[in-house]
Formats: structure tokens, sequence, C-alpha cells
């Protein structure tokens, strides 16, 4: 993110129901590398995606993004190939957790998924709640991400933030991060 918070990228427009098979096909689910996850992010339905997405790059989709199975492949798969942000319509519920877990960050709102177009350079400031579409003019407000979900998100996801709270581990307790 840059120093006004909003990420900004050029829109990747996808419909209803993209499941988490499409997302990742099973045929990778063998690894759990982020580089190699990457380069089959959603090749089953835009193969050119991930050899052409850059690194900020937002998807925006319809409803039900991320349906499927539970896999934590499939935000991270996105995550990995550089996407910036997904803006959809709504979410399945796991997907929306599994992508704050991995620090990806996801913004619903059905108006602005409805009318971003694909090519354009869209805007995203998580922390006011605003999207921009910086090519058509149009802008949404959004429910801004809460605090504790903005901070997951910065550091990269929920397990980077509790190492950076505790670089040395928990000593007292026996345990260790490291």
């Amino acid at each position: 993110m840059n120093q006004d918070h909003a990420i900004t990228g050029r829109i990747w427009k996808y419909g209803d129901n993209v499941d988490t098979d499409v997302i990742i096909p099973a045929r990778y689910l063998n690894t759990i590398d982020p580089a190699e996850l990457g380069r089959h992010c959603l090749e089953d339905l835009d193969p050119g995606f991930a050899t052409a997405v850059k690194a900020g790059d937002i998807i925006v989709a319809g409803r039900n993004f991320g349906c499927g199975s539970s896999r934590e492949h499939a935000p991270l798969a996105i995550k990995a190939a550089g996407v910036g942000a997904v803006i959809a319509a709504s979410f399945a519920r796991i997907f929306f957790r599994n992508a704050i877990n991995i620090g990806l960050p996801i913004v619903e709102s059905p108006e602005a998924a409805a009318a971003l177009q694909a090519g354009r350079r869209v805007s995203v400031d998580l922390e006011h709640g605003l999207i921009r579409d910086l090519d058509g003019g149009g802008s949404w407000s959004v429910r801004p991400l809460p605090s504790f979900v903005l901070r997951i998100v910065r550091a990269g996801g929920l397990i980077a933030m509790i190492k950076a709270q505790n670089p040395d581990g928990d000593q007292e307790k026996g345990g260790s991060w490291k």
C-alpha cells in the first residue's frame, strides 16, 4: 500500500461464483509454495492471468467469490500472483476469513463490482472505505476494514502479525515462533 493507504491497480473482471477450484486447481494442492501457487492462479478460468497480472492489480468479481472448498491455497495463490486486493459483490465466508488470515485485502461492494470494467485503473482505500474508478470517474463508499483487520493485512497476515509482535517467541511458556 502506498502512503495514502490506497491500493491502485488495473482491473481483472470476473463473474459470479468464482470458486476455489478455478482460483487454484486441485492438481496444484500438493504444494504450499506461494510462488508456485501464484504461477497457476486462475489458469483454468483465465489462462493468461498469472503471466499478465502486475503487482497491485485488482480482481473485481460478482457474487459468492471464493465459494467451494475451504482451502487456504486460493487466497494465497491470488496474493502470490501479485494481486493487491479483491473487490466482489460478496465473498464466501470461509474465503473471506482465509483471505484476511493470509493478508489479502478484500472489499465487498455490489455496486462497485457491477460498475467497474476490466482494464480500467481502480484505487481502493481500505482505511477510509473508498473505491475510486480512476479512468471512469465513479466512486463508492464501503465500510472500512476494522482496525484489527487492517493491522493483519498490513502485517502480511495473521501469523506474520503475531511473529512481529513477539519476534523472540513466548519463552516464558516454552513456546517459540522460530
